[in-house]
């Protein structure tokens, strides 16, 4: 914890002496709450990406983080105070990111470092990562850069102390974790093909219920693809449908989509032009290669070229 000193305590409303001022203190029990919090703030200890250097550099002797009372950086979220996303977050990151969270008591603080957790960087939109940690976890305090310097990182743990001395013990909006009965965890993304939130999920299914109607949800529709070669099981698949109530139906249906998919194979392949047909020779039967005919033209040939 950081050295007491009852100056940052007192409150200016109420004078004393000056002999007595570093004895005594007159202050509110909030403002001595946040003192003792801010004062003894222990970052959760991982990294990410090149932004962990930088976090690891902010740590070192140079810039010291014990003068702010956070060097006691701890590998348990049990006994963290605050998580630093200091990198890139990839949707497979993600998942255990907010389970780390939830592990932490509260209270608890994030910390967006850098411009890939803040608001996914370069890679931003990109297959595998994620645009910004807050999609998922609620942050207090973003720090910009491309990775930060130590000095920014600095000034946004300086930041976060001065919103942990803003906090007021008898709003519960400042201080959500004294509410009544417990806090609801922060729902942990499904990684699948992509990254689901489960707090989108009758988002999700709405728009898969409209796509099923055939319904736009603010995409822009495209055009139909034409089968080229896939109507003939097409084909099979809606005659065994139809088989079922009206075989007669389903022979007539069959019919049509064989004759659709002669069609559409004809119109894809590409007309080849019919070869001229060479005149037999003498004495060869018709209908047969003659390979001996042939053989003696293309000698024909290389000695007309010598």
């Amino acid at each position: 914890m950081a050295q007491l000193d009852l100056r940052e305590l007192h409150s200016t409303e109420f004078p004393i002496p000056d002999e007595m001022q570093g004895n005594v203190a007159i202050t509110s029990l909030s403002k001595l709450y946040n003192w003792t919090r801010r004062s003894s703030m222990w970052p959760m200890l991982f990294g990410l990406a090149c932004c962990a250097i930088e976090m690891i550099a902010t740590a070192a002797s140079r810039y010291d983080l014990s003068r702010f009372g956070m060097e006691v950086m701890r590998a348990s979220p049990r006994q963290s105070d605050l998580m630093i996303v200091s990198g890139t977050v990839t949707k497979k990151m993600v998942v255990p990111i907010v389970r780390l969270y939830n592990q932490m008591p509260e209270p608890k603080y994030v910390l967006a470092m850098g411009a890939c957790a803040s608001g996914g960087g370069p890679f931003k939109e990109g297959y595998n990562v994620v645009s910004g940690i807050d999609m998922y976890v609620p942050v207090d305090v973003y720090v910009p850069g491309c990775p930060p310097t130590p000095q920014a990182l600095l000034y946004g743990l300086i930041a976060l102390q001065k919103k942990i001395d803003g906090q007021s013990l008898a709003d519960l909006n400042d201080v959500p974790w004294y509410g009544v009965g417990p806090s609801e965890p922060t729902p942990v993304p499904i990684l699948g093909p992509d990254i689901i939130d489960p707090r989108q999920m009758d988002l999700i299914r709405r728009q898969a219920q409209m796509a099923a109607e055939g319904k736009s949800f603010g995409v822009r529709e495209l055009p139909p693809l034409k089968p080229v070669a896939a109507p003939k099981i097409e084909a099979k698949a809606r005659a065994a449908e139809a088989a079922a109530d009206d075989p007669a139906k389903a022979e007539r249906q069959r019919k049509r989509e064989e004759a659709l998919a002669a069609k559409v194979t004809a119109e894809a392949a590409p007309a080849a032009a019919p070869a001229p047909a060479a005149a037999p020779e003498a004495g060869a039967p018709k209908g047969k290669f003659d390979k001996q005919a042939m053989l003696a033209k293309i000698r024909e040939k290389k000695a007309n070229k010598g």
